[in-house]
């Protein structure tokens, strides 16, 4: 009962605290949102996306900050090192918070330790894209040509999960393909257009128009089911690579020792921008699956991620950075 007590008190106290923050600034210092890749991403449409509303929700103003690098790190150490008062949070992504975990050898902060989730923005599968240069139209077709030319097909890595499901389908496959890194979503897609690379692993919103045009062609989806705007587009199980199942979720989190009463309050606020009419419309037009989840949902989700991410890495051989 005392611990309990204590905090429930812990808590009252940090949002009392922020509160009154707020009202001696006179709400001038505003609320920060990272976003770890550069306009135009997934990460940073949903972060535009929600913003607003959240904004108009908390009565106080929002700027979104994209600070790209390579698999989200550099925003990912700026939030983990800041004052967990609020005025920080960060979107984040299966990649940034799970995959990177054990991707990376050394980080300067911890996934699951430095950060309080808030809530998941969203899941979608993914789609294995290819410059249509590229001499094959189907997975099989893809890994028999690999195979007479190891070593010769560039892949682009937008982020951590896509290198974590493209690496796992390689090593699935037996081939050989040459990893370069890109700070985002959308220098991978131009670098793919242009012909720098040869596949990238691209959300279903950064693949469709230039699948429609005849741009880009795709290979599949990584998810188990079919994408409910490509339903044509064969998921790569389907295509004989069994159990082959990787999706792709964003959502957003404060830094560790946020007062949970605060984590709650800004919980809402993203639930209830989530839930508003233009925003659901929108992320259903990109193909993205609303979520909305509580931060003790959300905090599991990242956990198994983190989990299965490191099997997945240790059993496919990915090289480690």
């Amino acid at each position: 009962m005392r611990k309990t007590l204590a905090v429930a008190l812990f808590a009252c106290v940090g949002l009392l605290s922020y509160t009154a923050a707020h009202s001696q600034s006179g709400g001038k210092r505003p609320i920060r949102m990272l976003v770890g890749s550069p306009p135009g991403g997934p990460s940073d449409t949903q972060a535009r996306l929600v913003a607003p509303r959240m904004s108009e929700i908390l009565g106080h103003s929002i700027i979104v900050d994209n600070r790209p690098s390579n698999n989200g790190v550099v925003a990912n150490d700026i939030a983990a090192r800041a004052a967990p008062d609020g005025y920080t949070v960060i979107v984040g992504n299966s990649g940034t918070h799970a995959v990177n975990q054990t991707l990376y050898k050394s980080l300067s902060y911890d996934c699951i330790k430095d950060f309080a989730p808030i809530t998941q923005f969203s899941t979608t599968g993914l789609v294995v894209a290819a410059n249509p240069r590229l001499p094959a139209n189907t997975i099989p077709e893809l890994a028999a040509y690999a195979k007479k030319e190891p070593g010769r097909i560039n892949i682009g890595i937008p982020g951590a999960t896509g290198q974590a499901s493209g690496d796992a389908l390689w090593s699935a496959l037996g081939i050989k393909m040459n990893n370069v890194n890109y700070k985002g979503s959308s220098p991978s897609e131009i670098a793919l257009l242009s012909g720098e690379v040869d596949i990238v692993v691209l959300t279903p919103l950064a693949a469709m128009n230039h699948l429609a045009t005849g741009r880009l062609k795709a290979f599949g989806v990584t998810s188990g089911e079919r994408h409910p705007l490509l339903p044509n587009l064969p998921t790569v199980a389907e295509q004989g690579v069994t159990g082959y199942d990787f999706q792709f979720w964003n959502g957003i989190f404060a830094p560790a020792r946020t007062p949970p009463a605060l984590v709650r309050k800004y919980n809402e606020a993203v639930v209830a921008a989530l839930n508003s009419p233009e925003v659901s419309e929108r992320l259903a037009q990109l193909g993205l699956v609303k979520s909305g989840n509580s931060p003790e949902a959300f905090a599991a989700i990242v956990k198994a991620d983190v989990e299965r991410y490191r099997k997945v890495i240790i059993e496919s051989g990915i090289p480690r950075m």
